[in-house]
């Protein structure tokens, strides 16, 4: 079976971006945002879903990060959408709980074709690393709707942003990595209407 790549180029008066996504990679990851902190969460994602990324965004940071954080997302949520193609075969679901430390994080994801995000986290700061914690439900928003998938996230607990936020990104890449892996007997899409 060859493997499943979704390339996306997106450029804006805002933001330049570029993004390669394979599903069925090991986690070899190139992440260029100018934000580093939010390098490392694409980094971490990716690698906890065993995806291969190759991920460069140049955007207007004079201004802020906020264009170039919700344009990262909705540009991965495009690749994703475009590697799964028509979704045959996948599980569709997945589910992850993530600890780092003090904070213990929970991802769940239906890849139902219906776009929808539930984000439940309260961070303690305004920023860790350059990126303003605000920025991690506009990225996460553009990511579901995009991808078209329904994304359940959750902080159950935390005392520090920095593990909080980086415990939502590994439990984010973990489900999915569940969500689009192939289902032994699967022969079509998952779903009772036959499309996704």
């Amino acid at each position: 079976m060859s493997q499943r790549i979704g390339r996306v180029q997106r450029r804006t008066s805002e933001t330049d971006i570029e993004v390669e996504l394979c599903l069925d990679g090991g986690g070899r990851i190139e992440v260029d945002t100018g934000i580093g902190f939010f390098d490392h969460m694409l980094t971490a994602f990716a690698r906890h879903g065993l995806f291969d990324l190759k991920l460069k965004c140049r955007g207007d940071l004079h201004v802020d990060a906020h264009h170039s954080v919700e344009d990262t997302g909705i540009c991965l949520g495009q690749a994703l959408s475009q590697a799964l193609g028509d979704k045959a075969g996948i599980q569709r679901f997945g589910h992850s709980y993530v600890p780092m430390d003090e904070a213990l994080a929970r991802a769940v994801i239906d890849l139902s074709g219906r776009p929808y995000l539930v984000l439940q986290a309260a961070f303690s700061g305004l920023q860790v690393g350059g990126l303003p914690v605000g920025l991690v439900r506009e990225f996460m928003r553009a990511f579901a709707d995009q991808a078209r998938m329904n994304l359940h996230l959750g902080l159950l607990r935390s005392s520090d942003d920095h593990h909080a936020i980086e415990a939502l990104f590994k439990a984010c890449g973990r489900a999915l990595s569940q969500a689009v892996a192939l289902r032994p007997g699967e022969q079509g899409v998952p779903s009772t209407k036959g499309v996704l």
